[in-house]
């Protein structure tokens, strides 16, 4: 147990000093990723729609763990060096977007038809329409699932790893290194992850209550 204490405040300290900044780094920036994503396949315009199809069908048909050693080990073969954090960084904006994207567009493509109707009957364009009308309402819709992304980040920031950040899971690796106790310093990661987890469920669940307020 004394192990336990003794490397919690070090690897929890890790875990807010790198893996925040890289989960709200890459999440905010993939988010807007997202937004243009969504708004490309919506467009209409086919050499915009076949560009953000190809990005989502790579993205999402390519394991994470792959993309991140291609960004950062791979581009290095061919004169392309990118530190360990903005590999990272790119490589979970990269996934956040394809997959956001498609939260989002299906958000948009939930809200019905009537209220595009009314926003014409208004004399409003299609844009004016999308940011008055059908944005704010989709908006409450992809919250839920948006959030559970959020999360989800919040753990797959432990593959940065792998490329040699030093975030929580990174330190914990050190740390069963010097202490030859692997169980005792994974559990203590896996500890702090849950913590992270558990405050970030609490405020999506806090938000989305919020929300439903406004809700007839």
């Amino acid at each position: 147990m004394s192990l336990f204490a003794t490397y919690f405040i070090p690897m929890f300290t890790k875990g807010i000093e790198v893996t925040v900044p890289l989960t709200l780094i890459s999440f905010v920036l993939g988010l807007i990723l997202a937004v243009l994503t969504a708004l490309a396949r919506l467009s209409g315009f086919a050499p915009l729609v076949a560009i953000a199809r190809f990005y989502v069908w790579v993205i999402r048909g390519t394991p994470l763990l792959v993309q991140l050693f291609i960004i950062f080990y791979g581009l290095y073969q061919i004169g392309v060096t990118i530190p360990a954090f903005p590999s990272a960084v790119i490589g979970f904006t990269l996934s956040v977007g394809a997959y956001n994207s498609e939260i989002i567009r299906a958000a948009i493509l939930s809200i019905p038809k009537g209220q595009w109707e009314a926003a014409e009957s208004l004399g409003m364009t299609r844009w004016q329409a999308m940011r008055r009308i059908i944005i704010p309402q989709a908006t409450r819709v992809a919250i839920p699932p948006l959030g559970n992304s959020f999360i989800s980040l919040v753990k797959d920031t432990s593959l940065a790893a792998v490329i040699t950040v030093t975030e929580l899971f990174h330190e914990a690796q050190a740390d069963a290194a010097v202490t030859y106790s692997p169980l005792v310093m994974y559990c203590e990661a896996a500890f702090i992850y849950l913590i992270f987890s558990t405050v970030l469920s609490t405020l999506q669940s806090r938000i989305e209550k919020r929300l439903d307020r406004f809700v007839a």
